[in-house]
């Protein structure tokens, strides 16, 4: 086997013109329109998770003074942290439909286009 020969072709291959498929350009599209709701619900989980466990550490009296207003605010600031987690899913749901609603004319007849060939 001549890893060699392999090796230049793997190199050449990335500097060769790509091929713009019919295909490759609905895969496209797909992410176009999947993407916002995927980076919101990510970016929003995260945050509110952080939220909640910031509240939840408050409350505990882990961080922060030892005194019951602490107690309080901890659990106000966990609260929200756990309603941001709990509408994440609802937001993104209604994003992806959002984006497909925005891109279905286009996804609609590169498909036909690619079944009717």
């Amino acid at each position: 086997m001549n890893t060699d020969r392999i090796f230049a072709e793997n190199i050449a291959n990335e500097y060769a013109p790509k091929d713009t498929s019919k295909v490759v350009a609905l895969k496209k599209l797909d992410r176009k329109a999947k993407l916002p709701a995927d980076v919101f619900g990510y970016c929003f989980g995260i945050l509110s998770t952080l939220v909640a466990g910031f509240g939840m550490c408050l409350s505990l009296q882990v961080i922060g003074p030892e005194e019951p207003a602490t107690m309080v605010v901890g659990s106000i600031v966990g609260i929200i942290g756990f309603i941001g987690m709990g509408v994440n899913f609802p937001i993104y749901r209604m994003l992806r439909e959002r984006g497909k609603k925005k891109y279905a004319f286009e996804i609609m007849e590169l498909a036909k286009e690619i079944s009717e060939s």
